[in-house]
């Protein structure tokens, strides 16, 4: 995807990612609620301008590679082809999962693992996943029709949602197991409850 953007565009998502990585990183040093917008600056190399440029806030930085996936996933969505809406959404997934996979450091892991289990961040994690899930069900909805096609766009995109946030929740518990491998068990099991 990255090879479809300009220069331009490049640079911009390299300098979100390195505030994005400076903030997870100091967060893991020193606890999320002891990092400022200047210290993630400083240790990006970035101007606090350049921070507002790109972010409104420090909650938003942490989870910048958060909604740069779930951006990464709707886009997948949209190109599958007409299909059952679960296959359509957790194919699009596994396919982000494995490449995503196959470039996580396991230091970011344990980095995460400190910030998601800070109870002050809860809020933003919440927001950004209910955001995501709303777009989701529109999308979904799109691919019903029908009557009842807001409603059970809702109900598949929450399902969706709740399957990969349990994946990502009990692989950043125990980081020796596969991520991509944990979400089709989890998919799977959702699926067969349907």
């Amino acid at each position: 995807m990255e090879e479809n953007l300009g220069l331009r565009e490049r640079k911009k998502m390299a300098t979100r990612m390195a505030l994005h990585e400076a903030a997870i990183r100091l967060a893991a040093e020193r606890g999320a609620d002891n990092v400022t917008i200047d210290a993630i600056t400083e240790a990006a190399g970035v101007s606090r301008r350049t921070f507002t440029n790109y972010f409104a806030n420090k909650e938003e930085v942490f989870y910048y590679r958060d909604a740069y996936r779930m951006k990464r996933l709707c886009e997948s969505i949209r190109r599958q082809p007409s299909d059952d809406p679960w296959t359509v959404l957790t194919t699009a997934a596994t396919e982000l999962l494995d490449e995503a996979s196959a470039e996580t450091d396991m230091s970011w892991v344990t980095e995460r693992r400190r910030l998601y289990q800070d109870p002050n961040h809860l809020a933003h994690q919440i927001a950004a996943y209910t955001a995501i899930e709303r777009e989701l069900a529109a999308e979904i909805a799109e691919r019903f029709g029908g009557a009842d096609a807001e409603l059970r766009g809702r109900v598949f995109a929450a399902a969706f949602m709740t399957a990969l946030r349990t994946s990502v929740q009990f692989w950043i518990d125990h980081p020796e197991t596969s991520l991509p491998e944990t979400f089709r068990k989890v998919a799977t099991l959702v699926s067969v409850s349907r």
